[in-house]
């Protein structure tokens, strides 16, 4: 019989082997453990260190934009004052042109007065009809031949003061369209006309009673080209009559408007009453004498004269 040489364990040294082993899987695992928890202690700590070197940069970029926004708006602010200063004197600039342009716009306009007034004949405006006197050479600047239409006697061809045509032309066009029949008898006449006119007057009606309605050569407004005579076809010569026709009456309410005024109204102190001599004076002159309800004649010399440098406006 052969003698058994296998080796038995005895339970109690498999327990201690088990305990062994027990403990050394043990302490690996607490080792591991440890280098676990070192190793995540030392990241917690770099990523602290990296979560407060970001702050940290957060922060001094706050700062940097902080002192960047104050520098900005210390800036700003400088802009503002600069710009508010030169806003300032961009406006006194502004005003002092402005105070420039009045003074050139001044200049300007005394300038075109005056040229307007050197331009304009300061005879139209003068009183004459026994008051002033024009020499026998004086002829208005220009002269235009009044159209036919406009005539009483297409025949027998007249003149008016050549810048004064066009209002005479826009009365006459009016009172046509107002069923007015109205025509010119006479306009423009020069001194050898209207000597002789006189001289024949005289003949035919005597002096006293010539010179109650005709002016002596050189008193008359017809040689300043800007007088007109009124008729209408019916009256054919029967200029006194012009009184009762409703042409008057137009007259009367619209010449004004046009620059005419009737230059011997009825109580006139210089010539008897004749309701169909009409006077060209300027539009501005001829409504302040509807205005005022006064007549030519009236007015003073100096208060006229302030009208001629408008007179064909």
């Amino acid at each position: 019989m052969e003698k058994n040489t296998h080796h038995t364990i005895h339970p109690k040294e498999d327990g201690h082997a088990t305990s062994y082993i027990i403990t050394i899987i043990l302490l690996i695992t607490s080792i591991v453990l440890a280098i676990l928890y070192a190793s995540a202690a030392s990241e917690e700590k770099k990523l602290r260190q990296t979560l407060t070197q970001k702050e940290a940069a957060v922060i001094a970029q706050q700062e940097q934009a902080q002192l960047e926004t104050m520098a900005l708006q210390t800036t700003i602010s400088n802009l503002e004052s600069d710009r508010n200063t030169l806003a300032e004197k961009l406006e006194e600039e502004e005003d002092r042109n402005d105070d420039f342009e009045d003074q050139i716009e001044k200049i300007s306009g005394t300038v075109t007065v005056l040229d307007k007034l050197a331009k304009t004949d300061d005879e139209l405006l003068r009183k004459y009809s026994k008051v002033s006197f024009l020499n026998e050479n004086y002829v208005p600047k220009t002269l235009t031949n009044i159209a036919k239409k406009y005539l009483v006697s297409e025949s027998k061809p007249l003149q008016f003061h050549g810048d004064a045509y066009d209002h005479l032309e826009d009365l006459l066009d009016e009172a046509d369209d107002d069923g007015m029949d109205m025509r010119v008898t006479s306009a423009f006449r020069s001194f050898g006309t209207q000597s002789t006119l006189k001289a024949n007057y005289n003949v035919i009606y005597g002096a006293g009673t010539a010179n109650q309605f005709s002016a002596e050569q050189g008193f008359s407004e017809h040689q300043l080209g800007t007088a007109a005579d009124f008729t209408t076809p019916a009256l054919v010569g029967a200029v006194d009559a012009f009184a009762n026709t409703p042409e008057y009456e137009w007259l009367l309410d619209n010449a004004h408007k046009y620059g005419f005024i009737l230059s011997y109204p009825q109580g006139n102190t210089y010539y008897q009453f004749e309701p169909w001599h009409w006077r060209f004076v300027g539009k501005d002159l001829a409504r302040y004498l509807d205005r005022k309800d006064t007549t030519f004649y009236e007015l003073d010399q100096r208060t006229i004269d302030e009208y001629l440098v408008d007179l064909f406006d």
